[in-house]
């Protein structure tokens, strides 16, 4: 995030966006804010709040993707949520503060597989020296075994096969334990023992992190202590239990299960709600469905109530969390809302002064569906043709064929509900649904979708309004 500009922002965001260039800026200067206060002296960066957003604009014009985006681009802790999900304190339904909750688990989730990573390679060799102990006990048990048999088989037959048995642990030597245990090192490293089967000790499956309860104990499985004690807190009061396994999934589990008494998971916890406080995003979809009619009776829990149970949140309160208390001062709210049949200054007072920044989206025209088919590095003719291309099929889109998918996908969306860039998902599948489903049968052909290939498939049902009501 140190080396990103507002402007790299917005030219990142202009790979997968079309156009909203308002929005992308708005944002980008946003984030921008966030490093720039990092920079400040103590007393000045707590008085630097962050510009919570709100997005105004129709369905499917790019107010999720730009917030999905932007959080996968500075790597910060994300979350989105509806709304419409939630219901004032005190009444069925989800209160918001487990907005934070969810945020929390999202960060702490984060960073403990970055940390898993930079501890895997000393996890790996650990682990390995347990999977050859648990090969050698195997195959102690396996001659033991075979000698058994060998005394009790009463069929010649039988007795070669046993005999056969036991010639082949001999012939890898493995007669003496520190040899046995240099073969199969060898074994395991070049992979040769992968399919094998063994039995190992395992952990039954519990809470995959250990997490301080409200008095700054540790809540897991019946545990309560110091969480920076770790060494064996994942494990600590859980049953083990035999389990059969083929090596190749037996390295995967003493790893993972290696790197965990490696991590401190005080740490962990500590830099994750870090990461929440300073960095986190928010993404609040639907605002607009908080304002609705005006309740003459009784409370409006799930309009006017959330709202007022949203001011703390974004104003900047402290959330209570499994891993500890979080403070949500500094976290960025961005807010997105059609508002066909409201306006946000309907929104209650308070929570309008929550959201200072305000960015309109404009409605997508014929030309910009044709844009967002082709220019996206995720463009759906792009998805499309690397599908078709592992069966052997090569799919060309003209021109034409572009501008007649995106002249429907407009026709469309104005006669019936504006859904934006999600009409083209279900144009295009309607296009090439008879070859996504003959693929196979025309391997090593190439399928030129233009404009008179579009409308043979999709023409009829864009000219029957009553039929495309229903299919488009």
């Amino acid at each position: 995030m140190a080396t990103l500009t507002p402007r790299l922002i917005v030219d990142e965001l202009n790979k997968y966006i079309v156009g909203q260039h308002e929005a992308k800026r708005a944002v980008a200067v946003a984030l921008c804010n966030r490093e720039r206060r990092r920079r400040l002296d103590p007393i000045m960066r707590r008085e630097v709040m962050p510009k919570n957003i709100v997005l105004i604009g129709p369905t499917g014009v790019g107010k999720t993707e730009i917030a999905r985006r932007i959080a996968a681009l500075v790597d910060a802790p994300f979350t989105k949520v509806e709304a419409t999900k939630f219901t004032e304190v005190g009444y069925v339904g989800r209160d918001v503060d487990s907005i934070v909750t969810d945020l929390v688990e999202t960060s702490v989730n984060k960073v403990y597989e970055e940390k898993l990573k930079e501890v895997e390679d000393k996890a790996e060799s650990l682990a390995a020296e347990r999977l050859v102990n648990y090969v050698c006990q195997q195959i102690d048990r396996g001659r033991k075994a075979t000698q058994t048999a060998a005394a009790g088989t009463r069929n010649s037959s039988d007795k070669k096969a046993v005999a056969s048995i036991a010639k082949l642990y001999e012939s890898r030597s493995l007669s003496t334990s520190r040899r046995t245990r240099q073969i199969v090192a060898g074994l395991l490293k070049n992979r040769e023992l992968d399919d094998q089967l063994i039995e190992i000790d395992v952990n039954e499956e519990a809470d995959p992190l250990p997490y301080p309860d409200y008095t700054g104990g540790i809540e897991s499985d019946g545990y309560h202590g110091d969480y920076t004690e770790t060494a064996d807190a994942r494990s600590y009061g859980t049953q083990r239990h035999r389990r059969k396994v083929s090596v190749r999934e037996a390295r995967r589990i003493l790893t993972r299960e290696e790197a965990g008494k490696l991590l401190d998971f005080g740490q962990v916890i500590d830099h994750a709600l870090r990461q929440v406080e300073d960095d986190g995003v928010v993404f609040i979809d639907e605002l607009d469905k908080l304002v609705g009619p005006r309740v003459e009776v009784g409370r409006d829990v799930s309009g006017e109530g959330v709202q007022r149970d949203l001011l703390p949140l974004v104003e900047g309160s402290t959330v209570m969390t499994r891993y500890g208390p979080v403070k949500t001062d500094h976290i960025l709210f961005i807010a997105a809302g059609c508002f066909y049949q409201n306006k946000p200054s309907e929104l209650i007072p308070e929570l309008q002064g929550r959201f200072p920044l305000r960015v309109e989206l404009s409605k997508l025209s014929e030309e910009d569906l044709a844009r967002i088919l082709t220019e996206p590095e995720n463009a759906l003719t792009r998805q499309y043709q690397a599908l078709l291309a592992t069966e052997g099929v090569k799919v060309e889109f003209t021109p034409d064929g572009i501008r007649e998918i995106s002249r429907m996908a407009a026709l469309m969306n104005d006669r019936m509900d504006n859904i934006g860039a999600r009409r083209l998902n279900t144009l295009v599948e309607k296009v090439l649904e008879e070859i996504n489903f003959s693929a196979p049968e025309h391997k090593g052909e190439t399928v030129t979708i233009d404009s008179a290939y579009v409308s043979q498939r999709v023409g009829k049902l864009v000219k029957d309004e009553d039929l495309s009501r229903y299919i488009l």
